[in-house]
């Protein structure tokens, strides 16, 4: 993709993971890179994601299928759960493409309401935006549903995305 026209997707990974999770199927990260890569032109996946050291051989195979990592410490609750929040990072790192990249096209990919003003950000500035959702249409936030951006939910596309062992 040439300079003026650059598409990003920005990727809550807990969210895409979470969301597929719960409905009951494995997403294939590789096909989802080459999907979003031919339905949108990515020419850049930034992978939000929490580092966890016993990871590292997913973290490898996600960069190996054309993901741009960002790592983010994860802390761990009471209960020895981790947490990763990467929602802020999302932010930053969006709003610093766009100031610094010249992004025309962006594609959200989670369910999070939290990405409501991001989404109005970017439609203010007139940037191209969809939201890829994990979560089905009932359970994707209605803050992100009351910016009016085009939303597509990834189980209408799981005959394409899901995983299947070889």
């Amino acid at each position: 993709m040439d300079e003026k026209n650059k598409s990003v997707a920005y990727i809550d990974g807990a969210n895409l993971h979470k969301g597929i999770s719960g409905l009951g199927w494995k997403l294939d990260y590789r096909k989802f890179r080459s999907w979003i890569r031919q339905k949108y032109g990515v020419s850049d996946a930034c992978l939000f994601i929490g580092l966890i050291t016993k990871h590292a051989s997913l973290y490898t195979s996600l960069q190996s299928a054309g993901y741009r990592l960002i790592f983010k410490e994860v802390v761990y609750d009471g209960d020895g759960k981790a947490k990763g929040n990467c929602d802020a990072d999302l932010v930053l790192n969006a709003v610093r493409d766009f100031f610094e990249n010249n992004i025309t096209q962006v594609i959200l990919v989670s369910s999070d309401g939290d990405y409501a003003p991001l989404v109005k950000f970017w439609q203010e500035k007139s940037v191209s935006c969809t939201v890829v959702s994990p979560a089905p249409r009932k359970r994707c936030s209605i803050l992100l549903k009351k910016t009016d951006v085009s939303i597509l939910y990834l189980e209408e596309v799981k005959h394409k995305l899901s995983y299947t062992p070889k």
